[in-house]
């Protein structure tokens, strides 16, 4: 079947006048405490208006004493708000405001999950994993937002393991959630408007300038990461204090150098490449350090993937054979592919049958403009699987072309199990390690100009052929449409967990089925 492209305890004295029956600003039902910590306390509670569902608010420590704070609360409330809806690795924020009291809190999205506190130490694999996810975060956040036309840049200020949440995801495995953006700036504002101090943050991971009370930017919060990251590894911080005062912690940042992984973890073996990335993260200098996150995402990269072949570093042309046992150069023949004369000249995508020397292979087919085709020629390929038995038997087969620079271009082809043409491609997919994508251009006269390949998995394979064996099974059906309106169902609620993995992920090809 052809598909037409797609891009795509109460605290009584925390509520406002209502508060005999538990509600604030006449939204929000608060039902119990769920936390608290230096920032202030966060509690469980229902939206009424929008049906009762469950989201998270967090009353702040400091008290809003007068317009100008207020003010300030309220823009630092905005920026916040504005950031996460930029990136899934943040925290999102709904609402805010300030009760009677002069108490200021944020409304955010209720998220079931662990603190990264409570996960320490980690494997090695898991660490890669996180910190990939935390550096995606607050590089946007770093990158800034447009507030009246001028691009403001956010500095988190109290990056530590406790404001990382966990949370499992089906197409992650672990998802990271980044908290209090905005908020560290605004307590640290208030402390300085309404006391002597003037300090705001968690001590063991406060970057030397930040006990300085100096200007901040990017490059304190990358302290703060090499604090966590080491923590996230050994379990133990880079320096022993004897005392938990101010004073200790300052001598420590300011005059002392960190200990090292090995001392700390000798039987711990990581790179050397990761080693020395967490010690320049520690440099007491913020010019010694990482000067953004973009430096650090590109080490934990190449940690990732450190065996990995240079056709799929680079996304080049297939170049691999789709079957081991015989190799394929569909690349020394593609251009003398023609069109089917059957299909209309559109942006489309269909799957199709290829003869080869060895065989036959199923390919994706698809026309683009050039421009477009160019645009994909480097990208990560990503490919998901879904099947059906009732009320028909029907496979959702999905590619994905990602290439962080443009919009995603979701390749979905829907294939009737009963029909024996379709059976026969998705039994050759199982058959072989990978299959082309055939890009032929919108322009005339329609050639063919790229071949890329998409891996499939061995457990993908495996469970092809198992969902082919069960389409032979089965009693004949009548209702493809049916099943097929289920599958587009599935399909629009999976975009934005496979859009979540592949932002999440290096560029390099992936797969999965479900």
């Amino acid at each position: 079947m052809d598909s037409v492209l797609q891009v795509n305890k109460v605290n009584q004295s925390l509520f406002t006048s209502s508060s005999s029956t538990g509600f604030l600003a006449n939204r929000y039902q608060l039902k119990q405490l769920i936390g608290s910590g230096g920032m202030g306390e966060v509690f469980l509670a229902n939206d009424v208006l929008l049906g009762g569902i469950p989201v998270a608010i967090k009353f702040l420590t400091q008290s809003v004493v007068n317009a100008k704070m207020q003010q300030d609360f309220a823009r630092e409330a905005l920026m916040s708000a504005a950031l996460s809806q930029k990136s899934v690795h943040i925290v999102r924020a709904y609402d805010y405001g300030v009760n009677e009291k002069g108490k200021p809190y944020y409304v955010m999205e209720y998220l079931s999950g662990k603190s990264l506190k409570d996960l320490i130490p980690l494997p090695l694999p898991m660490f890669l994993t996180l910190s990939r996810q935390i550096c995606l975060g607050l590089q946007c956040a770093h990158q800034g937002i447009n507030i009246d036309g001028k691009i403001c840049p956010l500095v988190h200020r109290d990056i530590k393991p406790a404001n990382i949440l966990v949370i499992p995801d089906p197409i992650l495995g672990q998802l990271v959630k980044i908290l209090d953006f905005g908020i560290a700036r605004f307590l640290n504002y208030a402390s300085t408007a309404s006391t002597s101090s003037g300090f705001n943050g968690t001590l063991p991971y406060c970057s030397p300038e930040q006990l300085d009370g100096e200007k901040l930017d990017s490059r304190s919060d990358i302290y703060s990461l090499g604090v966590m990251m080491f923590e996230m590894l050994t379990g133990k911080k880079p320096w022993e204090t004897e005392t938990d005062y101010f004073g200790a912690w300052y001598k420590a940042h300011h005059f002392e150098a960190p200990k090292t992984i090995a001392d700390v973890k000798p039987s711990l073996k990581i790179p050397q490449k990761l080693n020395s990335l967490i010690m320049a993260c520690l440099a007491k200098k913020a010019s010694d350090r990482p000067q953004n996150i973009a430096e650090i995402l590109q080490v934990l990269d190449s940690v990732e993937q450190p065996d990995l072949p240079t056709n799929l570093a680079s996304n080049s042309i297939l170049s691999r054979p789709l079957n081991s046992a015989s190799p394929i150069t569909l690349e020394q023949s593609y251009r003398q592919l023609l069109w089917p004369e059957n299909k209309p000249i559109q942006e489309i995508v269909f799957p199709q049958l290829l003869d080869t020397p060895q065989g036959a292979i199923t390919a994706i087919w698809l026309m683009l403009s050039k421009q477009e085709i160019k645009n994909y020629a480097v990208s990560t390929r990503y490919n998901q699987f879904v099947f059906v038995t009732s009320p028909h038997p029907m496979l959702l087969w999905v590619t994905v072309l990602y290439n962080r620079q443009f919009v995603p271009k979701w390749l979905p082809c829907y294939l009737d199990m009963q029909n024996p043409q379709n059976l026969s491609m998705v039994s050759l997919l199982a058959e072989n390690e990978q299959y082309p994508l055939i890009f032929f251009t919108l322009e005339a006269p329609h050639s063919c100009i790229k071949v890329l390949s998409s891996r499939i998995e061995p457990t993908q394979r495996q469970m092809l052929k198992t969902w082919v064996q069960q389409s032979h099974s089965l009693p004949p059906a009548c209702q493809p449409q049916l099943s097929k309106q289920l599958l587009k169902q599935q399909y629009k609620q999976m975009q934005a967990r496979i859009l979540q993995h592949l932002e999440s992920e290096p560029q390099v090809v992936l797969s999965r089925s479900v």
